[in-house]
């Protein structure tokens, strides 16, 4: 599931990629978010040439925003008889066994599990050099986890049918990232959550992206203190209410979790100290744990 917008410049690299892959079966659903370079003409290029027959166009002339076209494209995707879904961003490339890796993951899943696969990239400049890692998963994905900080580079997401349901059938809010709202559903109704410590694809930095990955954990730190207190907390209150507002989508342990996380949020400091003492409610590291329980003290 492909959403474009204004990607011109690197978009044949990727198209390039998806053709590449040891995975043999797949489809390309894909939809332009309002471009106004030349992206349209590579996708029917494409659609006509290597991707002949395994293409849909789903574009309809409105300017959703990256979050809200990925959403979109899923739920259009859902219609089809695809047992698998993998979100698609515009400017990396995809290394070749990164469909054949999820593949293999999500298959492995019980069936009838919601299951969500990401996998850690290989960070790059706009050319494609200067790789490095991107962060590793240090804890334990899960509901509270996902609470406090997405793991799930959407990039790399892939999701079985079951997880395409939950997340279809729930509201997000206007200031909820696709990526991390898939890791929050699939984690609160108890499916799995499978970080794969390879990586899987060329992840471009290039100063445009809509998020971006951070080069190291000092600089993740850093960028997170300068986004502030208020952006973490705002998108926090919204991802509880959104969640009080599907309780038939959680899981009995989830629903407990996300009720003392509300009711902390609501209440002073002992109510908000009470809820930090729950197990697995941090990020990744120790530093970026800190800097979430002064944030989440503070309200």
């Amino acid at each position: 599931m492909l959403s474009t917008w204004n990607g011109a410049r690197f978009l044949r690299a990727q198209l390039d990629s998806l053709v590449a892959q040891t995975h043999p079966t797949w489809s390309l659903w894909y939809r332009d978010d309002g471009s106004h370079d030349s992206t349209t003409d590579i996708m029917r290029e494409f659609r006509l040439g290597p991707g002949l027959g395994r293409c849909v166009d789903v574009s309809d002339g409105k300017r959703l925003g990256a979050a809200k076209s990925f959403l979109h494209l899923l739920a259009v995707a859902r219609t089809s008889e695809a047992q698998l879904f993998a979100f698609a961003d515009q400017d990396d490339v995809w290394l070749p066994e990164k469909l054949a890796r999820g593949v293999d993951a999500l298959t492995r899943a019980p069936h009838g599990v919601p299951a969500l696969y990401c996998a850690r990239q290989w960070l790059v400049d706009a050319t494609l050099n200067h790789r490095r890692l991107s962060a590793p998963v240090r804890r334990p994905p899960g509901f509270l986890p996902a609470l406090t900080q997405n793991i799930a580079t959407g990039c790399t997401i892939m999701l079985n049918r079951a997880a395409a349901d939950c997340i279809l059938a729930s509201k997000p809010p206007d200031e909820a990232w696709h990526d991390w709202w898939c890791y929050l559903v699939v984690a609160g109704c108890g499916g799995l959550v499978l970080a794969d410590p390879t990586p899987v694809i060329l992840y471009r930095q290039h100063g445009a992206n809509a998020i971006g990955a951070p080069a190291s954990q000092t600089r993740r730190g850093v960028a997170a203190i300068r986004r502030g207190r208020a952006s973490f907390m705002r998108i926090l209150h919204a991802h509880v209410a959104a969640l009080k507002a599907a309780p038939h989508l959680l899981s009995g342990p989830s629903r407990c979790q996300l009720d003392i996380v509300a009711r902390a949020l609501e209440s002073g400091v002992r109510a908000r100290i009470a809820a930090l003492r729950m197990s697995g409610f941090a990020r990744q590291t120790f530093a970026e744990s800190l800097i979430f329980r002064l944030w989440f003290l503070l309200g």
